[in-house]
């Protein structure tokens, strides 16, 4: 098929992004394309090859990303030629920026927790490549099965890409069951890197392993207060007027009641949601509690501007509230995620 027959073909790309395509193990881009001034939408993002469309895949995520990257600088000159008024083009440019943003944040958080997930496991007694056991007829698999243990010696399930094949262990080193290598299969195959490694796992709900996930991290990424690195980070970010600093799923809050002090909180799912996708950089929190989760302001579909907020998970207990004379609104700062992965790596393992 040509590119010229594809959906969306006639459509402008306002942006790119890598998205994982689990089937493979490769990272497919999708491009964010302009619907109307209120509406974008991801599509996927061919390229031609020998006068025929093919998806644009790379084999690394850093790879897509920094392709992604480059094309993304021109976001706002996109929207200038579409010829829409200044009001609605900066809107629409507003709106694509979030997109990605959100997009690099929930990417830069799975892999925060991935590498932690290998660094709790690196001391794990790791399996000879000659005790795996597995189906006769899949003995060319039993070098890849071994490398994926070597990496990640608690899975469970692994798929294997290039056969389409995928396996299940039934034993400590049995892995004779196999599964059905669905698209499913593959998705859950991918979490069980990250959730398993917490003692989880890959095919349950994702959202709720993330905040299991979450939740373990805290503790470690409260000792990052300790680290000089992180402290100068943070009296900088207050001299610029931050009192909220936010890296990959965690929060760094300046609290001025009580003790004054910067703490540790965790970044609420909810501006995750298909209701709050494009995050409001502009806008503030506003912390009426205590509360040890936050959400933080986002625009939902129809324009609408939510406040960011503080809260405790549904299952916890309600968050002590504030006096309102306590209330505190405050400024907030999003950072790249590897910066959290570099300062997890500055801590000694336990």
């Amino acid at each position: 098929m040509q590119l010229s027959e594809l959906p969306g073909y006639g459509k402008v790309t306002l942006a790119l992004f890598p998205f994982r395509w689990y089937e493979t193990g490769r990272w497919l881009i999708r491009a964010l394309k302009y619907v109307s001034p209120s509406d974008v939408t991801w599509m996927p993002h061919y390229i031609e090859e020998n006068g025929h469309a093919k998806g644009h895949a790379f084999d690394t995520y850093e790879e897509a990303r920094a392709f992604s990257k480059e094309f993304n600088a021109q976001i706002a000159d996109r929207a200038a030629s579409l010829g829409i008024d200044e009001v609605l083009r900066t809107s629409l440019t507003l709106k694509a920026e979030k997109e990605i943003t959100v997009q690099e944040r929930l990417a830069d958080e799975e892999f925060v927790m991935l590498t932690e997930a290998l660094r709790r496991n690196a001391s794990a007694a790791r399996p000879h490549r000659s005790e795996l056991i597995l189906p006769t007829d899949l003995e060319i698999l039993r070098d890849m099965l071994f490398e994926q243990l070597q990496e990640a010696p608690y899975l469970q399930i692994v798929f294997f890409h290039r056969y389409r094949v995928a396996l299940a262990r039934s034993g400590e080193f049995d892995w004779s069951l196999r599964l059905n290598p669905t698209k499913k299969c593959a998705v859950h195959c991918s979490r069980e890197k990250i959730a398993r490694g917490f003692g989880l796992s890959g095919t349950t709900h994702w959202g709720k392993t993330k905040v299991q996930i979450r939740a373990e991290l805290l503790p470690r990424a409260n000792k990052l207060l300790q680290l000089a690195s992180v402290q100068k980070l943070l009296i900088e970010a207050k001299a610029r007027g931050q009192r909220v600093v936010v890296i990959a799923g965690f929060v760094f809050w300046y609290e001025e009641s009580g003790t004054p002090g910067w703490t540790v909180k965790t970044v609420s799912g909810d501006s995750e949601s298909k209701s709050g996708e494009t995050i409001w950089h502009e806008g503030t929190i506003i912390s009426k509690n205590h509360g040890r989760i936050v959400v933080l302001p986002y625009i939902k579909e129809n324009g609408q501007k939510v406040q960011g907020h503080t809260k405790n998970s549904s299952h916890e207990s309600k968050a002590l509230p504030r006096h309102p004379d306590e209330y505190v609104e405050v400024p907030f700062e999003v950072l790249q995620g590897d910066l959290m992965i570099e300062l997890f790596g500055g801590l000694p393992y336990e």
